[in-house]
């Protein structure tokens, strides 16, 4: 197979193969392990010629049958990761096909449009202002660097410089506060801004790495008035907790901060009455960054982020050529919103799955959610061999397998083979942390599939492994 072009009359059939093995995987996933038991062998070497789409296509799925996690079925708890909706994945497909660049509206009026309905609905989901500007990222680690981006502007500006137009020279180092809950990808953010990925001051009161707003008080009376970077974290990935957001926003502007909010899963907790009082005060921050390949159960990968004050979002990434022509100000240009002018039309399944399941639907997933996690925790606590060591708030449940024989000396390497061994088993995936100085699970329950069969296979396999690898210890 030579040109693209002679393998033209295949393309319906190359699709019709794929539906047909989409939906025999997408049937299988109740029923399937998390993790496939084996790895498919790849040639690696580059075709001089090519074997043509179907049979290509065939080649793909067997190897992606045989080798892929099933991170969109129910059984997967790790990276709080979740699936994909039905009319999510049917509107993914359709964006494949239709190809559309979302940089503006010249280049795609529908994706545009999309995106404007689609953040405007996120906005009321979370309570957020009508009026902020919003555009949709690749996931959260870009959402922290957008909006973090934003804070380096007006951070410059507050000593007079322009820093997206003339860069960082002449505007002294900022400071910058986080609780322990901070995230690598804020972390990872403020390191590409040039910010320093060090230069996070991290205000704790306790081990599990919760916010000292004392600390923080006094770290900002030392400023005396000068701007700081406050990030605060809504859903910790070890346990759900959050940082208290009305307070830390009353601290960070009472002192002419600004504030940052890290809301990647937590955020969904407005959703529910019986969980929307952890978010109270996300709308006086001025910039929020959310995932929607987590509890929004949208493809990998998609994100979105926030920003109080528009200019000073469109400000790092406005850019233009004569050739993208220019749009009128009442319209947006997203891709001048965000680091990429080249996007995929991501609005098309945020829409599709917002439109299918509406309000109603996500508070009913969030909230079934919720009872599934406390129904691990209390497994987890009638096991005598296992130990919660967190509150569960949300949809994290952090616990290790501590037997009350094995010493406190022997429990992390111990909890780091189970772990190992929970993975290569596969029949649910989640991995080890490290909380407040201990190695811990902290499996999460964000997808639309997951009921209660799927968790109650947490704590029972973990017991499992446990007893396998106690039994085959030394002296045990």
């Amino acid at each position: 197979m030579a040109d693209p072009l002679i393998d033209r009359d295949e393309l319906a059939a190359a699709v019709r193969l794929i539906e047909r093995e989409a939906e025999e995987y997408l049937g299988s996933l109740d029923d399937s392990p998390a993790r496939a038991p084996g790895q498919p062998e790849l040639d690696e070497a580059l075709p001089e010629e090519g074997v043509g789409s179907l049979r290509a296509l065939s080649e793909l799925v067997a190897v992606s049958v045989e080798g892929a996690v099933r991170s969109s079925g129910p059984r997967y708890f790790h990276f709080v990761t979740g699936g994909v909706t039905p009319a999510a994945l049917g509107a993914d497909w359709l964006t494949s096909t239709l190809d559309q660049m979302a940089y503006n509206w010249t280049s795609s009026t529908l994706a545009s449009r999309l995106e404007q309905i689609s953040t405007r609905w996120l906005k009321e989901m979370f309570g957020l202002p009508s009026d902020w500007s919003a555009v949709i990222t690749t996931g959260t680690t870009i959402a922290n660097f957008v909006g973090l981006a934003a804070a380096r502007r007006w951070f410059g500006l507050q000593h007079g410089v322009d820093v997206d137009a003339d860069g960082l020279w002449g505007v002294p180092p900022v400071p910058v506060f986080a609780s322990g809950y901070l995230h690598a990808s804020a972390v990872k953010a403020l390191g590409m801004l040039g910010l320093g990925r060090d230069r996070v001051q991290i205000l704790t009161r306790d081990s599990a790495g919760r916010i000292d707003l004392v600390a923080l008080r006094a770290a900002l009376d030392q400023l005396g008035g000068k701007p700081a970077i406050v990030i605060a974290t809504a859903g910790d990935v070890n346990t759900g907790d959050f940082d208290p957001l009305r307070e830390i926003s009353e601290l960070a502007h009472d002192h002419g901060a600004w504030l940052h909010v890290d809301g990647a899963f937590g955020l969904f907790a407005a959703l529910s009455p019986l969980t929307r009082h952890l978010v109270d005060g996300v709308d006086q921050a001025d910039s929020v960054a959310v995932d929607g390949h987590k509890w929004l159960n949208v493809p990998y990968d998609t994100g979105f982020v926030f920003v109080r004050d528009a200019s000073l979002h469109a400000g790092p990434f406005s850019q233009s050529a004569a050739y993208l022509g220019r749009e009128a100000l009442a319209r947006p240009v997203f891709g001048n919103l965000v680091p990429e002018m080249s996007r995929r039309a991501r609005a098309l399944p945020v829409w599709a799955t917002l439109r299918a399941y509406g309000r109603d639907g996500y508070r009913a997933m969030v909230e079934r959610h919720l009872e599934l996690a406390k129904r691990v925790a209390r497994q987890v606590d009638d096991a005598s061999e296992l130990e919660r060591l967190a509150e569960v708030p949300l949809n994290v449940v952090c616990f290790r397998f501590h037997p009350p024989d094995v010493p406190e000396a022997e429990l992390d390497e111990l909890n780091r083979r189970i772990g190992a061994m929970v993975l290569e088993d596969g029949r649910v995936y989640f991995g080890t942390t490290e909380y407040a100085g201990k190695v811990a699970f902290r499996p999460a329950i964000v997808n639309w599939l997951t009921t209660e069969r799927d968790v109650d296979l947490i704590v029972e396999v973990v017991r499992e492994m446990g007893a396998k690898v106690l039994a085959t210890a030394p002296g045990r």
